[in-house]
């Protein structure tokens, strides 16, 4: 092969690598119970891109209440992958992964945008924050439900993405738990 040739086949490959990192795309693979840590690591090692959503999650152990960081799906995460380049079979025999999620035999592509809002509401801590900019004392309106449309005061908000709403009804003040999806902060 002469230089030239190898200068073109060179140019060929480099002008392709954009349109590569458009065909990657997120797929989830089933982990065994407790070990995203470790097929995280494996798959980094590997030159794949991994992602496990955490939450903080409070587990009663020898009569003692702990909160620990955990997956928030716990037995599955979310793999970047091209398979038109990449190995991806590769997957299924890195260790802590049982297997990626299969429609016949390819892998089943997660729906488009998904970890990518996953990603989003990763705060910087690494944990999802479902918050959304909300914070206790604030205003908000609750935009679905039996309580639509109404005004309330944010009274807390856990970290699984849980709030009670104080919503003034008939002189008072009634507690309302909603999904925090579900409120808007208002001015």
């Amino acid at each position: 092969m002469s230089s030239a040739e190898k200068t073109t086949g060179k140019a060929n490959i480099l002008s392709t690598e954009p349109a590569a990192r458009q065909a990657t795309r997120w797929y989830a693979a089933g982990v065994f119970p407790g070990k995203e840590h470790v097929a995280e690591r494996h798959l980094r090692i590997q030159g794949f891109q991994p992602f496990v959503p955490r939450c903080e999650k409070t587990v009663r152990h020898a009569r003692r209440l702990e909160t620990r960081v955990a997956a928030y799906f716990p037995g599955y995460m979310f793999i970047a992958i091209d398979i038109a380049l990449q190995r991806w079979r590769s997957i299924n025999g890195t260790f802590g992964v049982r297997s990626l999620v299969m429609q016949a035999d390819r892998p089943l592509p997660v729906p488009s945008g998904l970890v990518e809002r996953f990603i989003a509401l990763t705060g910087r801590h690494g944990l999802l924050d479902f918050s959304g900019g909300l914070a206790a004392g604030a205003s908000v309106r609750i935009l679905s439900g039996p309580f639509a449309e109404m005004i309330g005061r944010l009274d807390r908000l856990d970290p699984a993405g849980r709030a009670r709403v104080l919503v003034a009804i008939m002189n008072g003040e009634i507690p309302v738990d909603l999904d925090a999806r579900e409120l808007v902060a208002i001015a």
